[in-house]
C-alpha cells in the first residue's frame, strides 16, 4: 500500500516514525523498490541532488553522518532523539483519500501466538521508571520496585540479566534488544550500566542510581547516583514517599 501510495504521489522521500513497526514497514517498501533505507535518522537536509543526513549508529553510542544518493530517500526518525517543536511558520494543511489496491492475499491473517497485555502504565510511555537488574537478587525481590513505581505513577523495568534468570518477562527489558524508554526519571537498582542496556534509558531526562559499586558504568553516567544496598534503601524511600503523602 506505502509503495502504491509513494507512487500515486510522486514523494521524493518517505519518512517512518521511530518504531519497530514503522522500521519493519520500510525495510519491506526498500525490498520492494530495491530502494537504499537509512535508518536511526536525527538529521535530514537536502544537498547535491541527494540528502545529507546523520543517523545513529551502534546502538546509539555513534553518530554517523553521510550523503544518500537515491531517486527517493527512505528514511526512519531515530526513537527519542529529536523533541517536537512548533513550526516557525505553520502551513495549511490539506487531507486527500487513497485507497490501495491490494491482492486478496493480503487479507489474510494467521494467529500463531496470544499474549495478554497487564495493566497498568506501559513501560515506553511511563514519566517513571524503576529497572532492577542483577543486584535485585531475585523475583520476590522486584516487590518493592513494583511498590515504588505504583507510588510514583510509574512502570517497573529491568536489565537482561533479570530476563535471563527468569525474574522478569522479556517484556519488562529495557536496553537495545529490548523497550527504549525516555521516562522524566529513570532509577536504576543493582544495574551495573553495560552498553546495550545504556541504550535502552540513555534518553531519559534524569537518572538516578543504586549500586553498591562506586565505578559501576550506570553510577558514573547517571545524573544522581546513591552508593548503597538497594534492599536497605528502597524500603526507606517508599516509607518516605508514603509519609509525605500521607499514605498509610
Amino acid at each position: 500500500a506505502i509503495t502504491e501510495l509513494h507512487d500515486h504521489l510522486g514523494a521524493g522521500a518517505l519518512v517512518g516514525s521511530g518504531t519497530d513497526l514503522a522500521a519493519e514497514v520500510m525495510a519491506h517498501v526498500a525490498a520492494r523498490t530495491d530502494l537504499p533505507l537509512a535508518s536511526n535518522c536525527t538529521e535530514v537536509a537536502p544537498a547535491d541532488g541527494g540528502w545529507d543526513l546523520t543517523r545513529v549508529r551502534w546502538g546509539g553510542v555513534l553518530l554517523e553522518d553521510v550523503h544518500l544518493e537515491a531517486d527517493v530517500a527512505l528514511l526512519t526518525a531515530a526513537p527519542h532523539q529529536t523533541a517536537a517543536a512548533d513550526a516557525v511558520s505553520p502551513g495549511a494543511a490539506e487531507l486527500h483519500s487513497f485507497k490501495p489496491e491490494l491482492d486478496e492475499s493480503l487479507h489474510i491473517t494467521r494467529v500463531v501466538e496470544r499474549a495478554s497485555r497487564g495493566g497498568g502504565i506501559s513501560l515506553a510511555t511511563a514519566p517513571v521508571v524503576i529497572s532492577g537488574g542483577r543486584g535485585v537478587g531475585s523475583a520476590e525481590g522486584f516487590g518493592i520496585l513494583e511498590e515504588l513505581a505504583e507510588l510514583l505513577g510509574g512502570a517497573v523495568g529491568c536489565s537482561r540479566v533479570a530476563t535471563n534468570n527468569g525474574w522478569r518477562s522479556h517484556n519488562d527489558q529495557v536496553g537495545q534488544t529490548g523497550t527504549r524508554v525516555a521516562p522524566d526519571l529513570y532509577v536504576a537498582c543493582g544495574i551495573s550500566g553495560a552498553t546495550q542496556h545504556w541504550v535502552g534509558c540513555m534518553s531519559a531526562k534524569k537518572i538516578l542510581a543504586i549500586n553498591t559499586d562506586p565505578e559501576a558504568p550506570m553510577v558514573t553516567r547517571a545524573h544522581y547516583a546513591v552508593i548503597g544496598d538497594l534492599h536497605e534503601l528502597l524500603p526507606a524511600l517508599v516509607t518516605e514517599v508514603k509519609n509525605r503523602r500521607g499514605v498509610g
